[in-house]
C-alpha cells in the first residue's frame, strides 16, 4: 500500500496541471475510495458474487452485451449502471429478466466505491444478490476518469467499439492499463470502418502483453459463448486483477 501511496502520489506532484493544494484533495478523494473498494471486495467476497467492471466510451455496447448474455441460462448475474442521467439501460436490461439497479451521477464521469455501496445495498434487499454468480458493474462511458477508481472488482473488462477506430489502446493507455480482457464489438463492421484488429493487438503488446482481446458481434453467438466461458473459467479459479488503481 505505500509504495501505491507513493507512486501515485509522485504522479499528482508531476502533474502541471494540479498546484500542491489540488494534489491534496485528489489524494485524500483516492485514498477515501480505496478503502471503500477493499471492503467491497471483502462483501463480494462474503457474499459469493464474482464482480466485472465493464468500462469503455459511450455508445461501444455495453449494456448491448449485457442483454446478449441474459440469454444464456447458465450465467446468471445482476447489474449496476452507471449513467450521468436517466434509467434507460437499467430499464432495457429488467425488460430482459435481468436486476438491474441505476445509478445517475449527475457531472461524474466515473463510478466511485461509495456509490457502488449504495446500490448493492438495494440489489440486496431485492434478493438480486442471492440469484446471482456475478455482479457486473457497467460504469459510466468514458475513457478517461473511471480508469482511476477501484471499485474492488476481481477483473476489469475495457471495452473498444469498431466504428471508434483502431487507435485508441496507445491514445487512452491509463483506460488499457487496467485491463484484464479487451473486448473489440461491432467487430462485424470491421471492414467497413477499415478497423484493423492486429494494430489493436500490437498495441496492446506494447502496452500490457498477454492481455486477451475478444471480438464480438451480435451476429456471432460462438464469440459470445467464447466470451462467457471465459468470465466462466476465470470465476471458477478465482482469478482476481492486479492492477493497481
Amino acid at each position: 500500500m505505500q509504495e501505491k501511496v507513493s507512486t501515485r502520489t509522485q504522479s499528482l506532484q508531476n502533474n502541471p496541471n494540479l498546484s500542491q493544494k489540488d494534489v491534496r484533495v485528489v489524494e485524500r478523494i483516492l485514498s477515501k475510495n480505496d478503502l471503500k473498494a477493499l471492503e467491497m471486495k471483502k462483501r463480494y467476497q462474503a457474499d459469493g458474487l464474482y464482480v466485472l467492471n465493464f468500462m469503455s466510451s459511450p455508445g461501444s455496447g455495453k449494456t448491448t452485451l449485457l442483454e446478449n448474455l441474459a440469454g444464456f441460462e447458465d450465467f446468471k448475474f445482476c447489474v449496476i449502471e452507471g449513467d450521468l442521467q436517466t434509467n434507460r439501460d437499467a430499464d432495457r436490461l429488467l425488460k430482459k429478466g435481468v436486476q438491474a439497479q441505476q445509478i445517475t451521477t449527475g457531472e461524474a464521469c466515473h463510478l466511485e466505491a461509495a456509490m457502488i455501496e449504495g446500490a448493492y445495498d438495494i440489489l440486496q434487499s431485492k434478493g438480486a444478490l442471492q440469484e446471482s454468480d456475478y455482479l457486473v458493474i457497467e460504469n459510466v462511458g468514458n475513457l478517461v476518469c473511471p480508469s482511476s477508481y477501484n471499485l474492488g472488482a476481481a477483473m476489469n473488462i475495457v471495452m473498444l467499439s469498431t466504428p471508434e477506430g483502431d487507435d485508441k489502446v496507445l491514445k487512452y493507455p491509463t483506460m488499457f492499463l487496467c485491463a484484464d480482457a479487451v473486448v473489440v464489438s461491432k467487430a462485424d463492421l470491421m471492414e467497413v470502418f477499415n478497423f484493423r484488429l492486429s494494430q489493436v493487438q500490437e498495441d496492446m503488446d506494447r502496452l500490457k502483453p498477454d492481455t486477451p482481446i475478444f471480438t464480438l458481434s451480435h451476429k456471432d453467438t460462438h464469440s459470445l459463448r467464447a466470451f462467457k466461458d471465459f468470465l466462466a473459467e476465470n470465476r471458477a479459479r478465482n482469478y482476481q486483477s492486479a492492477h493497481v488503481f
